[in-house]
């Protein structure tokens, strides 16, 4: 069975930095994108950041600048580094990934969440 394990959430005061981690782990074929989603109360989930197996980033406008995705494959972990964080970064930060076990079929696999807190 594949599983996502995050940590590095936290509180931070505006304008400091956090660096959230998630390693996949399990029966894994293959991996194909991995990134990181956000939810804040009474707010839809949203799209963070992503990066595909071919090296392709792909940011959301209101961190591009600030965040910064990256991705060790031997490791088969994603890391996001958030940099001058404002009060509307709070939420709570899930990993996503799409992986391939042994079979065929590439299936969708989410972390448990962490919570990012920015406030002085």
């Amino acid at each position: 069975q594949v599983q996502l394990v995050e940590s590095g959430g936290g509180l931070v005061q505006p304008g400091g930095s956090l660096r959230l981690s998630c390693a996949a782990s399990g029966s894994i074929f293959s991996i194909n994108t991995m990134g990181w989603y956000r939810q804040a109360p009474g707010k839809q989930r949203e799209l963070v950041a992503t990066f595909t197996s071919g090296g392709s980033t792909n940011y959301n406008d209101s961190v591009k600048g600030r965040f910064t995705i990256s991705r060790d494959n031997a490791k088969n972990t994603v890391l996001l580094q958030m940099n001058s964080l404002k009060p509307e970064d709070t939420a709570v930060y899930y990993c996503n990934a799409n992986i391939r076990d042994y079979s065929v079929t590439y299936y969708v696999y989410w972390g448990q969440g962490t919570q990012v807190t920015v406030s002085s």
